[in-house]
């Protein structure tokens, strides 16, 4: 989102249609109380939704239609219609940002602040992230029950594919993986929206999730260019296999109550724009059922900014009638007037996207009376918000997000016996505004690192270093010297903060800012013994001086693990924990800021020297690779099979209905959806913990071919789940493998083949031979 520029239009509806004033019980329509209420077929609920929106739409003079248009949708006082507020945040917790946010001056003054979701990603655990959903619709509905939240539509998840290391929204998003951010997505909407976790739909939503920034979202500023004016050039084959499959999951798999179309434009034609991907791909082939909201300004953009829309009643027609639904911003309200009088828009356009905003508001039980009367979740009040379930869910979720990147000779956990004094140094360890990261509420508490490990230790001495992560200003690496060689053990908290990487605001460098490498070495080679690194930063920094320097003990990434973030790294520092994070996303040496970030190819292109990007297409070296993650326990991995024999081979024969356009693969739409589905197979993986500690490791099933001919990853990730294991404890984990999905790969075309021919799935070292024939 960006800052909205105040227009007469916001003016008059401050003025004359007031906003949701806060109470204690929140606004609602349909009073049974209301004689008139009865006259009105919207507000039956005994009649269908779609009914009871299309009989609202009828009743709306046209102005009061283009006044529903925008993101602050003022009341209807003569049909008892409340005002609305469309724009509420809630990416790892009910946050503040969008007009709509809560207020936290009332009885509930905080929330539960879930790591920054880069984190939550590297837990690879999907039950956690169903959890962190539920969790967070529960309170926006406690929050909205009381009265302090003007709405229950939430701009949330992040689910763009985190493309290029110097982005920075990174941090908001699940990784660089298309099945990880897909799982992510429609897991994380289940839980926020009320619906099971292996997803139904449900009719009556808790709140709303909305998918964003649909598609090819991923630049903010760099260089000359901004997220604005950026034309992201995509091949056919790269949107199908890597931009598109989230939001088709969103959708598909989640049942998403929302979707956001993002500023950039994509080949040439921006999204809000785009008949073809709002309502042909969106609506029609995934079946979308909900609204469909522009980014912030987005309508204006393609006027202003990119110049696509030659006036304002072109953008707030092109918008429209590509299957928009509402402005986040005052030019639809603004301009549609005009650009009905010059014909460029009918009304019948307006009514489309009306009957789907009050749909939604209808779902949310917005117009069936008092909503805190409702059984199933009226009853949902101020003490579900930062109750201690959700506490422990954001402690949990940190524990298992924190990646062990390094560990020489042991060095972690510590043992309190052999540490009676301890240095901590750095910008990072002692701001508590740090561990939440971006788009966060109030949370229930927050404790710094420093503060967390001063319990443990009691002669603990810190020294900052340097002022911020900047690390240009205050410099006192000569004092954090002198205090490191004094102490038993020394812990340095680097890494980057909201000034280097947020939204609107990408890097240049992938190296650690200012003095903070000289910092760093500095005090290593002071200390005792090997020190400890604890980076805290969203998006992947080069380390490889630290990762070599035998100096420098150990190192530990716990990206921005929000309001639990510092006694979670002080357990697993003292081995109260067992680390078990792996990296959701490839961490690149400073070399690969040569590449464009304007360049949207995911594929390495030999004969430029372009290397592609993400552990699927990338050929360059890696200070760290995607799925990389230590524990203080050994754990092995193998194939099994009912026989248990260690060379299993699985044939799977294809019964291709239609004549293959090819003799080497098979079109995945030739096979069937039945087919398909008759093809999927069980394979199991068994998982020992062979100690020392019991611990939760992330299972990674991956699929590589024998060559990587024809635009083929290395290699694919195709499942993933995360066990708790003693130690010495052993378990099964079955995946479902299903070959259409799972084996095909995508033509330059953009179309699913399925190649004939070996397939091989690898978890760790291990690999299990697939053969696909005829």
């Amino acid at each position: 989102m960006r800052a909205h520029r105040e227009t007469l239009l916001l003016f008059s509806l401050l003025i004359l249609s007031p906003l949701l004033a806060l109470s204690t019980t929140p606004p609602f329509s349909c009073d049974p109380s209301d004689p008139s209420s009865k006259n009105y077929a919207f507000c039956n609920t005994k009649l269908p939704v779609a009914q009871r929106a299309q009989d609202l739409v009828s009743r709306l003079t046209v102005d009061e239609k283009i006044q529903q248009l925008g993101d602050i949708a003022p009341a209807i006082p003569r049909l008892g219609v409340p005002a609305y507020q469309w724009w509420s945040e809630a990416l790892h917790g009910v946050a503040y940002g969008g007009r709509g946010s809560a207020d936290y001056t009332g009885t509930i003054k905080s929330v539960t602040s879930f790591p920054q979701v880069i984190l939550t990603g590297a837990t690879f655990n999907p039950q956690l992230w169903y959890k962190i959903g539920e969790a967070i619709g529960t309170e926006a509905r406690a929050i909205y029950n009381s009265g302090q939240l003007q709405g229950l539509t939430f701009w949330a998840p992040n689910i763009n594919i985190y493309r290029d290391p110097r982005w920075g929204r990174g941090q908001e998003t699940p990784g660089e993986d298309p099945l990880t951010t897909s799982t992510y997505a429609a897991l994380f909407v289940r839980g926020v929206q009320g619906d099971s976790y292996k997803g139904n739909g449900v009719a009556l939503l808790k709140a709303s999730a909305c998918c964003k920034h649909f598609t090819a979202y991923d630049l903010e500023r760099w260089g000359n260019v901004t997220r604005f004016t950026f034309n992201a050039v995509v091949t056919a084959q790269d949107l199908e296999d890597t931009y598109q499959p989230p939001f088709k999951s969103c959708v598909e798999e989640g049942h998403a109550s929302g979707m956001m179309c993002s500023y950039n434009e994509v080949n040439g034609v921006p999204p809000c724009g785009d008949y073809n991907l709002l309502t042909k791909i969106a609506r029609k082939e995934w079946k979308f059922y909900g609204y469909i909201t522009s980014d912030c300004d987005a309508v204006e953009v393609m006027k202003s900014s990119s110049g696509y829309a030659k006036t304002p009643e072109d953008a707030v027609a092109y918008a429209l009638k590509a299957g928009m639904d509402v402005n986040c911003g005052f030019y639809v309200q603004n301009y549609s007037a005009s650009a009905l009088q010059q014909g460029k828009l009918k009304e019948a356009d307006m009514d489309r996207a009306l009957r789907n905003l009050f749909t939604v508001r209808m779902r949310l039980g917005l117009f069936n009376g008092n909503p805190t009367r409702y059984k199933k979740y009226g009853s949902i009040g101020p003490n579900q918000v930062c109750s201690q379930e959700h506490q422990n869910l954001a402690m949990e979720t940190a524990l298992q997000g924190i990646v062990l990147l390094k560990n020489t000779d042991n060095l972690l956990p510590l043992a309190k016996p052999q540490c009676s004094s301890l240095a901590v140094i750095g910008p990072n360890a002692d701001n508590a505004e740090l561990l939440v990261g971006n788009y966060h509420g109030p949370p229930c508490f927050n404790i710094t690192p420093l503060a967390a490990l001063q319990g443990y230790i009691k002669d603990t001495r810190y020294v900052a270093g340097c002022s911020d992560a900047a690390c240009n200003t205050s410099i006192t690496i000569d004092q954090a010297v002198q205090v490191a060689s004094t102490v038993d053990n020394v812990i340095l908290f680097m890494g980057l903060d909201q000034n280097q990487e947020r939204e609107d605001l990408d890097r240049y460098s992938l190296l650690l800012p200012g003095a903070q490498q000289d910092l760093i070495t500095s005090v290593a080679k002071a200390a005792k013994k090997p020190v400890i690194l604890v980076l805290l930063c969203g998006g992947p920094v080069d380390v490889s001086f630290a990762k070599s320097d035998p100096k420098i003990g150990a190192i530990l990434w716990a990206g921005y693990p929000g309001q639990a973030g510092g006694p979670a790294i002080a357990q697993i520092l003292f081995g109260e924990h067992n680390p078990g994070g792996k990296l959701p996303l490839t961490w690149y040496p400073q070399d690969f800021t040569r590449i464009p970030m304007t360049d949207m190819n995911m594929r390495a292109n030999p004969a430029t020297g372009y290397p592609g990007r993400t552990y699927r297409f990338y050929k360059g070296e890696t200070v760290f690779q995607f799925g990389y993650g230590l524990s203080y326990s050994n754990y092995s991995h193998k194939f099994i099979s009912k026989t248990e024999n260690p060379n299993m081979k699985t044939t799977v024969n294809l019964q291709v209905t239609k004549i293959a356009r090819n003799s080497n693969y098979y079109h995945v739409d030739e096979i069937g959806v039945d087919a398909c589905d008759k093809l999927k197979f069980p394979t199991t993986v068994r998982v020992q913990n062979h100690g020392p500690m019991e611990g939760r490791q992330p299972v990674l099933l991956f699929l590589r071919w024998p060559t990587e001919t024809n635009g083929r990853p290395a290699k694919q990730l195709v499942g993933f789940n995360s066990v708790h294991l003693k130690a010495g404890e052993a378990a099964h984990i079955e995946f479902a493998v299903s070959p259409c999905e799972h084996f095909s790969r995508v033509t330059e075309e953009g179309k699913r083949v399925i190649d004939k021919g070996s397939h091989l799935l690898m978890v760790e070292e291990e690999e299990l031979e697939i053969s696909v024939m005829d």
